[in-house]
């Protein structure tokens, strides 16, 4: 079955957790390339097979050179510690998982081969479209859209599970997605991630060569006061050539007074920390 019928499959077996981003109405049938909402607005998919529910233009620096570039690091092992905590928090029955950020689609990816024979329903979404058309490319039984966290085109208690790593949050609309129960697990990170980077590319006086996450752990904490912090350290050993790869796939070498790091830079970047904190709530 060719990749954009099996996007269009899918949204058929799930048209029940999709809702039309003009009017909050639900999707109620899928006619030829559209699926339509009760009160007649509909989305075409694209060729691609996926759907873009943004009413405008995304506007975000993420292009395809650093998704790829992502996507070659995380197919190395750099995020896999961190998806295997992700799956031990989440309940060994079939979920609906949401991925809110998916990016190019990895870690849902490596989190479905955790899960393997699960019956999940796996739904990645990003406000990027060239990280949603790579995610497309990958087998993997999963529906990806470009759609914005502060609108999510998708009905009230959909999901049973919320995952988003290193992305920008909006908990009225989680809970509002989120089943009675739900789990959400929210990946930071911590201030020693991918620090021998931020030293060569920051000297020590730079803002920038320095990270405090307090601020986004206290508003998780005041929005889910029972929630848990599971810290997951380690260091990954780079591959050989890899290093460019790192510099392309973070937003850390966007930064004023980022220094243009020499080869020999990179060849002696050999080795990187990965220091981050799950933040785990329950859906009262």
């Amino acid at each position: 079955m060719k990749k954009i019928e099996k996007q269009r499959q899918f949204v058929r077996a799930h048209l029940d957790l999709f809702r039309c981003p003009t009017c909050q109405e639900p999707f109620v049938q899928l006619e030829e390339n559209s699926i339509v909402c009760g009160r007649g607005h509909r989305i075409d998919f694209n060729k691609h097979g996926y759907l873009h529910f943004l009413k405008g233009a995304a506007d975000t620096e993420y292009g395809r050179e650093m998704f790829l570039a992502r996507r070659q690091l995380l197919d190395a092992g750099l995020f896999k510690p961190i998806i295997q905590a992700v799956a031990e928090r989440l309940s060994q029955r079939p979920l609906k998982i949401l991925d809110v950020g998916t990016g190019e689609g990895t870690p849902l990816a490596q989190l479905a081969t955790l899960r393997a024979g699960q019956g999940d329903s796996l739904l990645g979404f990003d406000i990027a479209k060239a990280g949603v058309t790579l995610a497309t490319q990958l087998d993997l039984d999963a529906f990806f859209c470009v759609a914005d966290l502060r609108q999510l085109p998708f009905n009230d208690q959909a999901f049973d599970a919320v995952i988003e790593l290193f992305s920008p949050s909006d908990y009225a609309e989680f809970n509002r997605v989120l089943a009675p129960d739900g789990t959400l697990v929210k990946v930071i990170p911590n201030a020693d991630y991918l620090v021998e980077l931020r030293h060569l590319l920051y000297s020590q006086d730079d803002q920038h060569a320095h990270y405090d996450n307090s601020r986004v752990r206290e508003l998780f904490a005041r929005h889910y006061p029972d929630s848990q912090v599971q810290r997951v350290r380690y260091r990954f050993a780079l591959p050989a050539g890899m290093a460019a790869a790192l510099v392309e796939m973070t937003p850390l070498h966007w930064g004023r007074g980022a220094k243009q790091l020499t080869a020999s830079e990179l060849a002696g970047l050999q080795a990187v920390t990965v220091d981050v904190s799950l933040l785990i709530a329950k859906k009262s």
